[in-house]
């Protein structure tokens, strides 16, 4: 005997192996079409029959249900509810088949928008305007379907749909998966083996590979755009206001920085104060003097955490008309959080004379690293008759930095960590500085990368100032008990450099307090770091009470957190840009490039002439820094990848290498 039984939606048929029981209460141990061992009760079993065979009702039933008019099936059945042998004496005679009787209730069971499942082998038709509704369903349903066939061969044709170039970005980087658009995409790249991406660039909806990485970025972090909305800034009535009772500060600063630099955050000062004694000025750009906690300016600054860089552009953490209010550019006075510090004849600080003001500091000048680096050596700042810009004032400044450096240097071998080298690194080392300059535009760019080496004198008076400015920004508002943001690196591990609302040490910098101040135009970080010491600057031994932070404010702490993840991601986003236009750099020639690599670890191997990390198992056995000359080729611009062979591998050199602030 064989059963007609519903598993899972599914119409079966089992043949009885044993039986038990009787009425209502029978039941059998069966098999399925399939071989499994099943059990059947009475109360599951839509039909019994011996004949035909199994396999043959179930396979001429469901060729049989194709055919079978549901809507006539419909008006044949009765309003209430019927079983599945009345209706087939309904629709086929009183004679039907068992085969018949089976596509009947294949039909039934797979037509939920004409009937309803009332139980085994039972239904009930579905009442008129359910029915009506259920119709126009399943005709936009067809007719979605033929809409995203068309879809899809339009796509693997390389043509994309005009219908659809308005939501491309959105298709590509937060689809909504239920929509037929996005299945005619999914199915489109299994047909033609396309990832996503690529199949749109082949169809011209998305530009580039650039395009892609960019576009991906700004989805994620920049949902509403990058741009600055026209409406947020600074009027200038509230700037006047800021400035107004600010003393001029008998100064004449100057920054120094790189020629791409427009957010101008610092500058330095010196002035004699007889006896061979001279007041150093560290001059931080003060936005914090206008942008209060909690307006739209702060909530812009604080949605973006940070300015992002990356080849070619960058995404300003702050208006450009802000920028321009707040940098410190020659010409004029601008207002400025100054913190200044005495030193002797031979270089050596008196921690004891520090100040912190709020003023307006005369800027005398922009120094550019590329117009001075090369004249400032050690034999030309000694010499009187050098001729070159502030030749007196960096004499005075590189003396006090070489001290500076010594003393956060004996307190890493302290720590347990090796000494920095001062100066310039070893020659044969790997750059680690990198400009990138990308010239043209729609698709047809060129990209020159020019390394740096970092180290120079002016790097070294810029970062020994900058370093004791955040210093002692972290010492003045943890000895005044005000919280701030404080960078701290102890210990080892994933969480060993942190952001963090207390102080801690910074054992790579070999400091005991060291909070992030020196660059509020460009960091969420250093703006409110900036706030908690106006209050200190304005108020003294009082500013605990009036700092915008009180302690263990909650707020900061999440600031603290978002700052780590936005900081991180822009990070990756720039790395991810600097990998990309190197690939472009070796590919933009046509054909494969020579160049000459050096093995870090593992088989990843850095490009010498540019920042570009590449896997070469070939090299994975041999020694760190080893040197090979490599022939790149097969580039791919979207998966940011490229085919490396290695030509010939040459004896491996001792390179220098040093830690760079955190």
């Amino acid at each position: 005997m064989h059963l007609l039984y519903e598993e899972g939606g599914d119409i079966k048929i089992a043949t009885v192996q044993s039986a038990s029981g009787s009425g209502d209460t029978e039941s059998w141990q069966a098999s399925s079409l399939t071989g499994k061992k099943i059990k059947l009760k009475a109360k599951e079993v839509w039909l019994r029959f011996e004949k035909p065979e199994a396999q043959l009702v179930m396979d001429e039933g469901q060729v049989l249900s194709k055919d079978i008019d549901l809507q006539l099936l419909w008006d044949c059945a009765p309003e209430e509810e019927f079983n599945l042998i009345e209706v087939s004496q309904e629709y086929f005679g009183a004679q039907a088949s068992i085969t018949q009787q089976v596509a009947l209730g294949i039909a039934l069971q797979g037509a939920p928008v004409f009937f309803r499942r009332k139980g085994r082998g039972h239904f009930q038709r579905a009442p008129l305007e359910q029915l009506q509704a259920g119709l126009a369903a399943l005709e936009r349903k067809q007719k979605e379907l033929e809409q995203q066939a068309i879809w899809q061969q339009e796509l693997v044709s390389g043509v994309f749909p005009a219908t659809l170039l308005s939501s491309a970005h959105q298709l590509l980087f937060s689809p909504d998966k239920n929509t037929s658009a996005y299945k005619a995409l999914t199915a489109a790249c299994n047909e033609t083996g396309e990832s996503p991406a690529q199949l749109m660039i082949r169809c011209g909806a998305i530009e580039s590979p650039l395009a892609y990485h960019q576009g991906m970025f700004l989805k994620a972090h920049f949902p509403h755009g990058s741009a600055h909305s026209d409406a947020i800034g600074v009027e200038q009535g509230a700037y006047d206001a800021a400035i107004a009772e600010l003393p001029l500060a008998e100064v004449a600063a100057f920054s120094i920085d790189d020629s791409g630099t427009t957010e101008i955050d610092d500058a330095l000062s010196v002035t004699a104060l007889g006896e061979g004694k001279h007041r150093i000025g560290i001059h931080i750009a003060a936005p914090g003097l206008v942008i209060a906690k909690d307006n739209p300016l702060d909530h812009v600054a604080r949605a973006r955490m940070s300015t992002v860089y990356f080849p070619g552009n960058k995404i300003t953490m702050l208006p450009d008309s802000v920028i321009q209010q707040f940098s410190l550019d020659e010409g004029q006075p601008r207002p400025a959080l100054s913190m200044y510090v005495d030193i002797d004849s031979a270089g050596q600080l008196d921690r004891e004379s520090i100040q912190l003001r709020a003023e307006m500091v005369p800027m005398a000048a922009n120094l550019r690293l590329e117009d001075l680096e090369h004249q400032v050596t050690e034999a030309s700042l000694a010499d009187e008759n050098a001729n070159y810009v502030y030749r007196q004032e960096l004499s005075v400044l590189w003396a006090a930095a070489k001290l500076l450096h010594a003393s956060r240097q004996a307190q890493r071998v302290v720590n347990g960590l090796r000494p920095e080298q001062l100066g310039l690194t070893d020659p044969n080392a790997l750059a680690r500085d990198f400009h990138f300059q990308i010239n043209g535009a729609d698709g047809e760019e060129r990209v020159e990368i020019t390394p740096r080496q970092r180290g120079s004198i002016l790097d070294t008076i810029v970062a020994e100032w900058m370093i004791f400015c955040n210093s002692t920004a972290g010492r003045i508002l943890a000895e005044q008990g005000i919280p701030g943001l404080f960078r701290t690196q102890k210990g080892w591990g994933p969480l060993r450099t942190r952001m963090q609302t207390t102080p801690g040490p910074h054992e790579g910098l070999g400091l005991e307090f060291y909070a992030w101040s020196t660059s509020p135009l460009r960091r969420y970080t250093d703006l409110v770091n900036q706030w908690q010491l106006l209050a200190v600057a304005k108020h003294g031994v009082t500013a605990k009470m009036v700092a915008p932070f009180p302690p263990r404010d909650a707020t900061l702490m999440g600031i603290a957190a978002d700052f780590e993840n936005a900081y991180q991601a822009y990070g990756e986003y720039q790395d991810r840009l600097e990998k990309y236009w190197c690939l472009r750099w070796i590919a933009q020639d046509g054909g494969a490039k020579t160049v000459f690599v050096r093995h870090l670890k593992e088989g990843m191997s850095r490009v010498e002439p540019i920042p570009l990390q590449l896997p070469i198992p070939e090299l994975a056995s041999h020694p760190r820094l080893t040197r090979a000359e490599v022939s790149i080729a097969d580039v791919d611009l979207l998966q940011l990848s490229a085919g490396v062979r290695v030509i010939q591998i040459e004896a491996a050199e001792v390179v220098q290498t040093d830690a760079s602030p955190d």
